[in-house]
């Protein structure tokens, strides 16, 4: 069963990253800084993959001693998505797109690493009443709905129509 459970929530992590891929990939220019809702686009997507990769590790202290956070300081520059402020950044495509192949090999790894035993513990994050298993969830379930909130922002905007991704599926 422990190797169905995590199939399934590689291939659901893969889903919705490949649908915010979509996403990047296709949204014109000149609406990468335009609001969705309050945020620029772009930070949209950042906030999407900066939260995938929060939750895909172990705890929040460790988080700002990942190797890829070191390596791309700039990127991550004071993690303001973890301030009580609202964020300002504004971020280059490429770094996005190299972001959420790093969110995309991560994934795979944490839940390759993943044991019965660590799935069913409480999970280690502040206000998470939660199991790990259940964070996974809760964790694909949020890159889903900013890829949604970022789907209609192409919709409406620029008639872009990004296709559903029911499971696992490359494009690139």
């Amino acid at each position: 069963m422990l190797t169905t459970i995590k199939e399934l929530l590689a291939n659901q992590y893969e889903a919705a990253l490949c649908t915010l891929n979509q996403c990047i990939e296709h949204c014109p220019d000149a609406i990468w800084n335009a609001p969705v809702a309050r945020h620029p686009f772009c930070q949209v997507a950042f906030h999407t993959l900066f939260f995938a990769d929060y939750y895909l590790g172990k705890h929040e202290e460790a988080f700002r001693d990942e190797a890829y956070h070191r390596e791309n300081a700039e990127l991550f520059g004071d993690y303001e998505q973890l301030q009580t402020r609202e964020p300002t950044s504004l971020y280059e495509r490429q770094a996005i797109k190299a972001y959420l192949n790093y969110c995309r090999t991560r994934a795979v790894a944490v839940l390759d690493a993943e044991t019965s035993t660590f799935l069913e513990v409480p999970c280690n994050f502040p206000r998470k009443s939660f199991t790990r298993a259940e964070l996974h969830v809760y964790n694909i379930r949020h890159v889903q709905h900013h890829a949604a909130q970022l789907i209609l922002r192409l919709r409406l905007d620029s008639q872009v129509d990004i296709p559903w991704v029911g499971s696992a599926w490359r494009e690139f």
